[in-house]
């Protein structure tokens, strides 16, 4: 997309989105890589675009692994505007061994919430669990979610097999949910994950996703994108260190930057 701010005009990867980078097939060379960076530098000069941002993919998210473009951005010219990480599990193991990938507390937290009678649930009860996720960022982060209840509902009902609502329940009740984006046919991205306070002791979230974890193993994707836990490069030390417990390690998702001259 371009932004326009203080007189300049920027070629930048959607803003709301994860990443946006370049397009191409998975058989991309690297003379083709260069070929198409070259030709980008030359559509910004030609079109007054003074400077280029660009969140690429992590590296998962490829059908066949490559740096061929990151090469051939980088010998163009273009730095790291910042790197951030993002939390993910390979999903290279069987369902019977998700618990050995955790660290105790984690295990001990999935045992004790099976044990006080909490279950999984798939459904389409946003509107349940979107005033849970709203008073939690609020209260946590001091900001709100990226879309609206209604932009939620549109997007599932745009894309009803790759938006899946997750909840934790308690009877009836909705204590806890996590809403995937299944981005590929190899990556499932937990987007939102949010739970009622004043359920912790249940520890909805633990269990939500080790019962996820199942789901992803048994349709078999490649892995579980936690999404970051570092903002502006600034990591959050509790976030990052909850999602290592549940087996999580870290790749970068960078962004990148070029000024036109």
């Amino acid at each position: 997309m371009l932004r326009r701010k203080a007189g300049e005009t920027v070629l930048v990867s959607h803003c709301g989105a994860s990443y946006g980078g370049i397009v191409h097939r998975e058989e991309l060379s690297i003379a083709s890589a260069f070929t198409i960076v070259e030709l980008l530098l030359e559509y910004c000069a030609a079109n007054r675009i003074s400077r280029i941002e660009l969140t690429a993919p992590p590296i998962i998210y490829q059908s066949r692994p490559s740096n061929y473009l990151d090469f051939a951005l980088y010998k163009n010219g273009f730095g790291y505007k910042k790197r951030e990480i993002s939390s993910i599990i390979p999903l290279d193991f069987s369902q019977e061994d998700i618990l050995n990938k955790y660290k105790p507390e984690s295990r001990t937290a999935v045992r004790r919430a099976e044990k006080l009678g909490l279950s999984m649930r798939e459904s389409d009860d946003f509107s349940t669990f979107y005033p849970i996720l709203e008073r939690n960022l609020g209260m946590r982060h001091q900001v709100k979610p990226t879309h609206t209840l209604g932009e939620l509902l549109s997007l599932k009902a745009l894309f009803p097999n790759e938006i899946r609502q997750f909840g934790a329940y308690l009877g009836d009740t909705l204590i806890a949910g996590v809403t995937c984006f299944i981005c590929n046919p190899r990556v499932v991205l937990a987007f939102y994950i949010s739970h009622d306070q004043q359920y912790q002791r249940y520890r909805p979230v633990n269990y939500l996703f080790y019962r996820i974890m199942q789901w992803c193993i048994t349709k078999q994707y490649r892995f579980l994108d936690f999404g970051i836990f570092t903002v502006d490069e600034e990591p959050n030390w509790g976030l990052g260190k909850f999602k290592e417990s549940l087996g999580a390690r870290g790749i970068f998702r960078d962004t990148l930057s070029r000024d036109i001259r």
